[in-house]
């Protein structure tokens, strides 16, 4: 492998350009603006690359790989409920870092099938996403990536997924053309190539772990190899790789979150990365995971003591299908008889005979005043998890 002291910045080349837009349906001075050539990125090949990373942003990086692999092993024992809802949070917190924001009621809401608030839809989109890039982690190529956006946008925006993008994309700007972007990927052409030499460095195993998925997932991004969704399936190619190369094999660490207190700060590393800098990402990476795993520490510190709480206030005999649902409504704290009943095995008409029990002791709440297709919450799940949300920075609705 080569060994250089400094990382390739990205170069530029002139592209010719045709206007989408009929010339009747612009201003004279917008045609002017979007006319003639634009320059797109021309993306240096990293498969063969080492890159030559500061002492300390080694050494960040390491740490933060002992605390993510320390976490994981924590949660090993009880990875119910936590994998789930470790997952769900990564999953908001990269949307959010897309302004995609939504509570987590919203959130359950729409994985039990509601479709009455499109952010929090395309969240679920983004669990479907990171899923999917566990499932796939022992064989991360091209073809495990587009299936992974295909999760992410499948339900929303079918059209745009199962492929490399056949068309020019950019950054900023306007909808009109290129011109004005804050960033012009490379032309589509490459993208294959480019993706194939990526590809090609997740898999290498003689790199630190956290700076060969940061530097991967700065790559990703400059690549910018789908029409929409590159963020989100460019966060879930990090878990991916942390848990292809065994990093992780219980939980998703939700590093989004730890990206969220400077989302600002995150896009600029990328910036500094295709100007030829590597180590910012890696350094924003490593920080975002520490900040992340006491974020989510506290969160497990508060569902377990919630959960405990339960105990003393439930009355149903032992063994009771109550209980079964109390461990249930700890990773999906929405629940109405249909999802009650798959979860757990039993006839629709019999959830009730298990909801009781939680309601008389005020840990589900009904909320929409039906006699017929209820609805029950968790709240205080429900308030842990947005509660971990604006700990994180993530505004919720």
């Amino acid at each position: 492998m080569v060994s250089d002291a400094t990382w390739p910045a990205i170069g530029w080349e002139e592209r010719p350009w045709t206007p989408r837009v009929s010339s009747e349906l612009v201003s004279v001075a917008v045609r002017r603006r979007h006319s003639g050539s634009y320059r797109a990125a021309v993306v240096p090949l990293i498969a063969e690359l080492t890159p030559t990373l500061p002492g300390d942003v080694l050494a960040a990086a390491d740490e933060a790989s002992a605390e993510i692999a320390r976490f994981d092993a924590e949660l090993g024992v009880e990875v119910a409920p936590f994998a789930s809802v470790l997952m769900r949070l990564e999953s908001a917190s990269s949307s959010m870092i897309e302004n995609l924001t939504s509570g987590a009621k919203s959130i359950a809401l729409a994985e039990l099938g509601s479709a009455e608030k499109r952010n929090a839809t395309e969240i679920v989109g983004n669990v479907a996403a990171m899923r999917a890039a566990l499932d796939l982690s022992d064989r991360v190529d091209g073809t495990a990536i587009i299936a992974m956006h295909a999760a992410l946008l499948g339900e929303v925006r079918p059209g745009m997924t199962g492929e490399w993008r056949n068309e020019q994309v950019w950054i900023g700007g306007t909808s009109f053309g290129p011109h004005n972007a804050s960033f012009v990927p490379p032309h589509h052409e490459h993208v294959p190539s480019l993706m194939d030499d990526l590809v090609r460095f997740t898999q290498r195993v003689d790199l630190p772990l956290l700076a060969q998925a940061a530097i991967a997932h700065a790559q990703f991004e400059t690549i910018h190899p789908f029409p929409d969704g590159n963020g989100r399936t460019g966060r879930a190619l990090i878990h991916a790789m942390l848990r292809g190369h065994g990093l992780t094999r219980n939980v998703t660490v939700p590093v989004s979150a730890g990206l969220l207190a400077d989302t600002t700060g995150y896009f600029d590393t990328l910036t500094a990365y295709r100007d030829g800098d590597p180590s910012r990402i890696v350094t924003k990476l490593a920080g975002a995971a520490l900040a992340a795993i006491t974020n989510g520490r506290q969160l497990v510190i508060e569902l377990r003591a919630t959960r405990a709480s339960w105990n003393d206030k439930i009355k149903a005999r032992s063994g009771a299908t109550a209980w079964q649902l109390a461990d249930l409504i700890m990773r999906q704290p929405v629940v109405d008889a249909s999802a009650i009943a798959a979860e757990l095995g039993v006839a629709p008409q019999n959830a009730q005979r298990a909801v009781a029990p939680l309601v008389d002791a005020g840990v589900l709440v009904e909320f929409t005043g039906f006699k017929r297709n209820r609805m029950w919450q968790a709240t205080e799940i429900l308030t842990a998890l947005d509660d971990f949300a604006a700990r994180a920075g993530r505004r919720v609705r």
